[in-house]
């Protein structure tokens, strides 16, 4: 409050900036555990439960003769991933430092910063522990061929924006009816276990099952990201440009509606809670 004002170039305080998003991505990370290995190895473990759930699933059900030709749990990891990255993200993003958190006391400190740090770390965690789990799985069991890298990473980037994008919506509007909006977003990370459809085969489903899913962003980033990943699919009942088109919407409702609940925070909100 008493440091001089010093007049600061563009470019520094853009660099300032993204050092302090650094920082603060440092400290988020190091929330979860105190211990950045445990912490990684913890992450990694629940990915690969998930992954052993579905490939028990798959196969007690029957639904591995309608999976891509190719490799098997390579089809598997290409939904858990992007599943994991846009939950991962958007529950990170709900739970990242309001306006009244006394993190925003210290000068440089905004809710941008702190958003941005929550949806980084997040995206460091998944990427991390996908590059572990793709390695051992190429090492130690079979090696493992990707028709196109770029693509699958931009597949799991969208999935990671729509994740920061609905989480912001969901963080604005929080503080207003807390309740009501857990209860929501909850059941929006829930329903995503299937309606992300990274048990199915879009081009395999029958029109009438297709439109329960075709809502859904992240049903068309995991599609899309299987078309790059296997030689011999070619999806047709999904884009990118739907997924993108609903995160740069979402992106600006949240921007919009944290600029208001920001301006109209306050300490007692949650006293009667």
């Amino acid at each position: 409050m008493f440091r001089p004002q010093t007049r600061q170039s563009q470019a520094r305080s853009a660099f300032g900036m993204l050092e302090l998003i650094f920082h603060a991505t440092v400290r988020n990370i190091r929330k979860s555990h105190g211990n950045a290995v445990i912490g990684l190895l913890m992450n990694i473990f629940q990915t690969l439960m998930l992954v052993a759930v579905f490939y028990f699933l798959m196969n007690v059900m029957g639904m591995r003769r309608n999976a891509i030709r190719g490799d098997f749990v390579l089809y598997i990891f290409s939904g858990v991933f992007m599943f994991m990255t846009h939950t991962k993200t958007m529950a990170a993003v709900i739970k990242a430092e309001g306006p009244t958190s006394p993190m925003m006391k210290h000068g440089p400190m905004n809710t941008i910063v702190a958003i941005s740090a929550a949806a980084v770390g997040a995206l460091y965690t998944q990427v991390l522990s996908a590059s572990v789990i793709l390695y051992f799985y190429h090492a130690a069991i079979t090696p493992i061929s990707i028709d196109d890298p770029v693509g699958v990473m931009a597949m799991l980037m969208l999935s990671w924006a729509s994740g920061l994008a609905i989480g912001m919506v969901f963080m604005a509007a929080m503080p207003w009816a807390p309740d009501l909006f857990g209860i929501v977003s909850q059941i929006y990370m829930r329903a995503n276990m299937i309606a992300s459809g990274k048990m199915f085969v879009a081009n395999m489903m029958p029109s009438y099952i297709l439109k329960m899913f075709d809502w859904n962003p992240l049903f068309h980033t995991i599609d899309q990201g299987r078309g790059y990943m296997f030689l011999n699919y070619n999806p047709h009942f999904s884009n990118t440009s739907y997924p993108l088109k609903v995160t740069i919407a979402c992106l600006m409702i949240g921007l919009m509606a944290e600029s208001f609940t920001r301006k109209h925070a306050s300490a007692s909100w949650s006293a009667k809670r």
